[in-house]
């Protein structure tokens, strides 16, 4: 039993309160996820079952989608609309002027995380040392920005659609475009809807999954191999296979095929890792023994 359930996280459940309800629905200890959400946060939540946990350390850079609702007008210590109000002001934008300072955050932008974030600083949690009323020197990370689309504004409330890298902070970003508006901003809402490859469409409601039979959880998981579907396929023979799986490296000039330097999903009778080719030898980077 491996594979992956996309999970829509509901709202008021941490992340790893979904990986222990896994647990039990799927009786394995084994289980695992990618990419944390938030508690007030909804949306795509991969969770990796049995042997698909391997996976988890090497997931493929593939960016995510979010929904994201705004106030403007308002900061909190949070930076979203469950915090502490700091400061409250008039708002007099136009839908023209908050288009155009949306632009500037675009592309590549250096972001500060926030301090109620699970990121660690000298092994302490950020969110942890901001409940006692600590806060901590944080640098600025290099995030990119893909997209940024505005889908509705009422003139203080709104929403935005974000396709960005890992690492982004929906929070930190519209709290940086109200500063950038003069006008302060805290997120009031945010839905994930793509994760891993992964969108909101092909995921399961958290409470759905948990009355659900087993036989049909089971049928639901997707193959460890689909989280690695941006890399090219690379197929060994059986002697190729056995040496593979004994931790030989291979000499990529003897493979079946033209094969270029990078990362390959390895198949034999089926698939069987995760690969990169570097100075014509074909390394595994993890096995998952046939699985």
């Amino acid at each position: 039993m491996n594979g992956i359930i996309i999970v829509n996280k509901p709202q008021n459940f941490t992340s790893f309160d979904v990986v222990a309800i896994m647990r039990g629905c799927f009786k394995t200890k084994k289980v695992g996820h990618s990419g944390t959400l938030d508690p007030m946060a909804t949306g795509v939540l991969p969770v990796f079952i049995g042997n698909a946990t391997k996976a988890v350390s090497i997931l493929p850079e593939s960016g995510k989608s979010y929904r994201a609702g705004f106030r403007l007008g308002f900061t909190s210590d949070t930076l979203d609309v469950w915090g502490k109000c700091s400061e409250q002001k008039t708002v007099n934008i136009s839908r023209e002027t908050l288009l155009e300072t949306l632009e500037k955050f675009k592309g590549d932008i250096l972001q500060v995380p926030p301090m109620y974030s699970a990121l660690k600083v000298d092994g302490q949690k950020l969110c942890d040392l901001a409940r006692k009323g600590i806060e901590v020197e944080r640098k600025p990370r290099p995030v990119n920005i893909s997209r940024l689309e505005l889908i509705e504004f009422d003139g203080t409330d709104g929403v935005i659609e974000v396709d960005c890298s890992s690492g982004t902070y929906i929070r930190s970003l519209v709290d940086d475009i109200g500063a950038a508006l003069g006008t302060g901003a805290v997120m009031t809402s945010l839905v994930r809807t793509r994760a891993c490859g992964f969108t909101l469409s092909e995921s399961f409601p958290l409470d759905e999954l948990k009355t659900m039979p087993f036989e049909k959880l089971i049928r639901l998981l997707k193959p460890i191999d689909s989280i690695f579907a941006e890399y090219p396929e690379l197929r060994l023979d059986s002697e190729q296979e056995r040496l593979y799986l004994n931790g030989v490296r291979l000499d990529a000039g003897r493979l079946h095929g033209e094969f270029h330097e990078g990362f390959y999903k390895v198949y034999g009778e089926k698939f069987i890792g995760v690969a990169k080719i570097t100075n014509s030898e074909l390394i595994s980077v993890k096995r998952f023994n046939g699985d």
